[in-house]
């Protein structure tokens, strides 16, 4: 996905570790739709979105942008890939909360599988 790559380099974050969460994510189905609400690639919340100022969840590209843009903010709040990929998942302020992963076993199975798709576990 070229649009990856572009959102990557925009952003200063690694291709590689996006690709493993749109993967892990979304299976890299731009229509995906969670239990919980989550939309589109990266799989962004309804309220996420809107602050971010998603304009179609399902479109590919603005969904990667958003989603790329929030993960980005979230490394920078919290420091380390881990630490913000949890917050992706659990939300920021259950990681601010716990003072780490929190203990959620689907947070940590989702850390632990994206740092491993993108080689770094």
């Amino acid at each position: 996905m070229p649009f990856i790559r572009y959102y990557c380099r925009r952003y200063h974050l690694d291709p590689k570790l996006i690709r493993a969460m749109v993967a892990v994510e979304s299976g890299f189905d731009s229509a995906a739709v969670s239990p919980k609400g989550a939309e589109g690639l990266m799989q962004l919340m309804p309220g996420t979105g809107r602050d971010m100022g998603l304009g179609d969840p399902f479109d590919g590209s603005q969904n990667l942008e958003a989603g790329i843009r929030y993960f980005k903010s979230l490394l920078d709040t919290f420091g380390n890939v881990r630490l913000a990929l949890a917050a992706y998942n659990a939300g920021p302020a259950r990681v601010a909360k716990a003072g780490g992963v929190p203990d959620i076993p689907e947070t940590q199975a989702y850390v632990d599988r994206v740092l491993a798709l993108c080689g770094e576990h």
